[in-house]
């Protein structure tokens, strides 16, 4: 048994990870201020006497004995990370300084979840690691985008210099059950709007495209990557490189759940980015043969089922 802390673990990808690390037989440490988590997310695992619920800042310094650390504390979504940018940029930078101290003072494996984010508005399609990125570093995203760069750096510093054992890991739009209904993502935002009957609000002409993941295939790679060979640190991404366009992914929605809803077409944020595909052969040839399995449509059933639920328990 492995007792293994996870920070963000009440949070979407959080308490899947929490559960699935417990189904497994390990201990897991659930850390989290609540900001974008939800005790609700995790509830059903308070009874399980290897799991435990710390209520904690991570831009606070965290002591205790685990052998494996996930860092995954952060907002993930523009309309939560750009709500109070400084405290966003704080919790990846202070946050990761903060796990990265630990894990060194303990000896402990830790994993940063970074983000395809770190790309920007790519230049190079698909998106391979070596890629450097295309990001405004003083525009309205790159509170989350710069944090989670800086973050990267910080990882690979602590390796070089104190020889901490790091996993680097950047998540491609992962979605799925759990995911906060008002977080201003594009999955969830399409399938609530889809089950009330509104619009389904596309930003742009809807034609800029992203690489949709299942959460279940994003947990899969996380856990194979922790697993992975000391010499092998990433980055390396996660994600499903099949590419969709918004207007495809709407009107997929718009046949799963049957609505009337029709497209209403809005400006498109700054800063957004046009294409998102992740290059996964690097994950292919280092984590055991991973690639996704759980396809687009298969997905959003889970997912549409997930909120249909939520939508009638809050009606």
């Amino acid at each position: 048994m492995r007792r293994i802390l996870i920070t963000g673990g009440a949070g979407f990808i959080g308490s899947h990870l929490c559960e699935r690390l417990l189904k497994e037989g390990n201990e897991v440490i659930c850390l989290d201020n609540y900001f974008t988590g939800s005790k609700s997310n995790i509830v059903h695992l308070l009874d399980n006497p290897y799991f435990e619920l710390i209520r904690h800042d991570v831009t606070h310094p965290y002591y205790v004995e685990v052998d494996e650390i996930y860092n995954l504390a952060c907002p993930a979504s523009p309309v939560h990370y750009q709500y109070n940018p400084i405290k966003t940029i704080k919790t990846s930078v202070m946050g990761a300084i903060n796990m990265l101290g630990l894990a060194k003072r303990i000896k402990a494996r830790i994993l940063q979840a970074s983000t395809s984010e770190v790309y920007g508005d790519p230049l190079e399609h698909p998106q391979p690691e070596s890629y450097w990125g295309n990001v405004n570093p003083i525009g309205v995203r790159s509170c989350y985008d710069e944090g989670k760069r800086c973050a990267e750096s910080l990882f690979l510093n602590y390796h070089r210099q104190n020889n901490v054992d790091i996993k680097i890991v950047r998540i491609f739009n992962t979605y799925g059950p759990r995911m906060h209904p008002n977080d201003g993502r594009v999955v969830s935002n399409f399938i609530v709007q889809a089950l009330k009957g509104e619009s389904i609000t596309i930003f742009g002409d809807g034609s800029q495209t992203r690489s949709f993941q299942y959460v279940d295939d994003l947990l899969e790679g996380m856990i194979r990557m922790m697993k992975s060979d000391k010499s092998f640190t990433g980055p390396v991404n996660l994600g499903n490189p099949n590419e969709f366009s918004m207007i495809q992914l709407a009107n997929e929605i718009i046949d799963i759940t049957g609505s009337k809803s029709t497209i209403k077409y809005l400006p498109l944020p700054e800063d957004d980015p046009t294409q998102r595909q992740p290059d996964i052969s690097l994950a292919g040839r280092e984590l055991n043969n991973w690639k996704p399995v759980i396809q687009l449509r298969e997905g959003l059933e889970k997912t549409v089922a997930y909120f249909d639920k939520l939508l009638l328990m809050e009606s």
